[in-house]
């Protein structure tokens, strides 16, 4: 069974960015309740997904048909599938490297 790509190309990046969005508009919440619960599980729920997502482009990058040598169409499904891959760790590199902060400082730090 073939998974697609796309998410790992498009989904993964954006989802990097809108954990970004909802982690700072969780932040004041978080203080006046002095609990970064809410932090922590939007971080981790959008990692699993964006890792989820990786998965799925590695898997087509594993399933990928042999190139031929002289054939630049039998080489893209490949391709795409090792973009896609790299794309989707750079963003769970990303979203993790996002998280960290959270362990360390408190949300009411100014």
């Amino acid at each position: 069974m073939k998974l697609p790509n796309w998410p790992a190309l498009l989904l993964a990046p954006s989802l990097a960015l809108a954990s970004q969005s909802v982690i700072y508009a969780l932040v004041t919440p978080s203080c006046k309740g002095q609990s970064t619960l809410a932090l922590h599980a939007v971080s981790a729920v959008t990692l699993l997904v964006c890792v989820g997502f990786t998965w799925m482009a590695r898997h087509n990058l594993k399933a990928a048909p042999e190139p031929q040598p002289d054939d630049a169409a039998s080489r893209r499904p490949a391709f795409i599938a090792m973009v896609a891959c790299l794309v989707g760790a750079l963003s769970c590199l990303v979203i993790a490297a996002m998280w960290f902060p959270q362990w360390v400082l408190s949300p009411c730090a100014s």
